[in-house]
This record gives C-alpha cells, structure tokens and sequence, in this order.
C-alpha cells in the first residue's frame, strides 16, 4: 500500500500577520510557519496504516526551499521519504495540477489531503486533485479503516455523519477525527536523527497556467471599543440591541 500525503506549509496562529508590496504579498519575516493542522491529522494516520498494515508513506510539498524544515519534521513523525515540487504555489488549481502530475507517475493507492489549509481556508485541492486523477474524493474524512479488500469511510456532514463504503485508489480530505489531537505525534531524538538519513527529493515543477492573480489583501477592520451598561438600565440595554447592534 503506497500513501501520499499532501502538506501545506501555514503561518502558526499566534503570528502577527502584515502584508507587503502594497497589500500584494504575505509578509513572511518573523512568521513561525507549521504543519497544516488537517494535513497533520492525515499524516498521523497515515502512518498508523503504516504501523499496521506495513504501507509506504510519502510525504509531498508544492513551495520553495524554507517548506524543508516542515518536510525533515515529517519524516522525523514517520514518513518514509518527502518530495518537494520546487515552486511557489500560487493558488489551490496550480497545487492540485502539480500534485496530479506527480501521482500520475508514481501508482499511490491512497492520497490524504487536508480538508482545507487554516490559512486561505480554500478547501478545493483534494476535490480538484481527484478530478485530474479520476478517482473518488471524501471530503471532511473523520475515519478510514480497512476491512478485507474494502475500506470503511466516514465523512462529517451538516447534522449528522455519513457512513460509506469503497475501494482503492482514493483522496481523502482528513480533519480533526480522522485522529485526535492527543493522538498526534511529537518527534522524538530517534525520529529526528533517523530523518536525516530518509531521502528529501526536490522534483522540477511542470509548466502550468496560472488562472488566478492577487490584487490586494485586506485585514478585518479592527473591533470598536466595548459598551458597559449598568445591570439596571434595562431600557438603554434594549435601545442599543435594536438600534445599533440590530439583533432585536
């Protein structure tokens, strides 16, 4: 059994964000950059059929030299090898197109992707992936377990779950489910020496048509100041929620 597993590199949630170049570009100096949560969800697991089912798992990248230390980490977590498609992603069509190509050389059995980076939260790469490779896609995958020569899937849905049924090849879009935050797992000093000898290929993007531009990126406008109002004014109370908050 061969795994992909997709991961994006994203800006931890606790860094200061600005933009540069007029509002055009990430400005990435002080940023501490992780895993993608959902992708992290999907290689835990994936290394769990790693553990069980002795499958290879493959980790892949679409960016530029700095994704490395994010690569070394996942093969420190278990990864048998990483590749990275040395170019900078410019939208979720162009990630999808590259990762379509190399897993149209390479037979990989199972692809997980996130269901969405927390970053730009596009949430369309698995579902684009799948399209160019012709296979089925489960998005919001919270369970996956072999049972014979078919698989048992789960997906979250609005008001409830969903239970299926299928075979392989497939792309999963993996979420907080598929495992459980304590289930995650932290490098240890063995995984980290062995990472240094597992093998980090960077791998020529292929020519593709970029079908979308930044114009500018815009911050939330910053939240007003807070309005006390004494427990015993309970008309005022009312006037505020309809007039200027207008919830009543």
């Amino acid at each position: 059994m061969k795994i992909l597993v997709c991961i994006s590199t994203v800006p931890d949630t606790t860094s200061k964000i600005n933009f540069v170049d007029e509002n055009r570009a990430f400005d990435t100096q002080g940023v501490t950059f992780i895993i993608n949560p959902n992708d992290e969800f999907g290689l835990t697991r994936a290394i769990w059929f790693q553990q069980k089912e002795g499958a290879e798992v493959t980790v892949v990248t679409v960016g530029d030299s700095s994704c490395e230390p994010i690569l070394r980490k996942c093969l420190a977590i278990g990864a048998d090898r990483a590749i990275r498609i040395d170019t900078v992603p410019q939208d979720g069509l162009s990630v999808a197109s590259q990762l379509a190509d190399l897993a149209k050389r390479e037979a990989f059995d199972l692809i997980i992707t996130g269901r969405e980076s927390i970053d730009y939260n596009g949430g369309m790469v698995g579902a684009m992936l799948a399209t160019f490779l012709k296979i089925p896609y489960l998005a919001n995958c919270i369970h996956i377990e072999k049972e014979g020569d078919r698989y048992n899937l789960e997906r979250e849905m609005d008001g409830g779950k969903e239970l299926l049924n299928g075979s392989l090849p497939l792309v999963i879009g993996a979420q907080k489910g598929l495992v459980e935050e304590k289930d995650l797992i932290i490098p240890n000093m063995r995984g980290i020496m062995q990472a240094r000898q597992k093998p980090l290929d960077v791998i020529q993007p292929q020519e593709i048509k970029v079908a979308t531009a930044v114009e500018s990126f815009e911050k939330p406008p910053a939240k007003g100041p807070v309005k006390l109002i004494d427990p015993t004014n309970i008309e005022g109370l009312i006037d505020l929620l309809q007039n200027e908050a207008k919830v009543l």
